[in-house]
């Protein structure tokens, strides 16, 4: 049995969550968001909730019981909440600006990366080494976070590129004499 699967998803006021054409929509003031039904789970919109439960009793559909429920429970909280992530880039000479929807970062290249800024997403350059990415939709911006730091990824003797927020990098000693 499915611990997460059996707790029901709760509808916050505002909030309007709808079965139709093979998908689950809810509809917030952030916005809307769907995910196509899985025939292994059986979705039900009560009153103030979305119930998630397997369809049969096969490995399968107890397989997808609770990764179903937690998509469900990440559009709720996208259209309520909205995700974000905070990368921080450390190194000398290395900085971001956001310009526009284009992210510019500088990061020791001969040339500067212009990073296109995808639709639904919002990034924010508090300083020239922090990136805060926001949106509603949980597996974008997720996407995105990974896409910039894949342009410099930290590396272990100083600790230069870019990490997540709150992202340990384990250090290497250097050389010996």
């Amino acid at each position: 049995m499915s611990r997460t699967g059996k707790r029901p998803v709760n509808v916050p006021a505002g909030v309007t969550a709808s079965i139709a054409d093979g998908q689950l929509s809810v509809k917030g003031p952030k916005g809307t968001l769907a995910i196509p039904l899985a025939d292994e789970v059986t979705y039900s919109v009560e009153e103030g909730a979305i119930a998630v439960k397997p369809a049969n009793d096969s490995k399968r559909a107890r397989a997808f019981w609770g990764m179903q429920r937690t998509l469900v429970q990440n559009l709720v909280t996208g259209v309520t909440e909205g995700f974000s992530k905070k990368l921080l880039i450390t190194g000398v000479g290395y900085r971001a600006n956001a310009q526009g929807k284009t992210l510019k970062l500088q990061l020791g290249y001969s040339h500067d990366v212009d990073f296109p800024v995808p639709e639904g997403i919002e990034i924010k350059t508090p300083d020239n080494t922090t990136v805060e990415i926001s949106g509603i939709d949980k597996q974008q911006v997720g996407q995105v976070a990974a896409e910039i730091r894949r342009w410099r990824k930290p590396e272990p003797y100083k600790g230069k590129g870019i990490k997540y927020d709150g992202e340990f990098i384990f250090r290497k000693e250097g050389k010996k004499k």
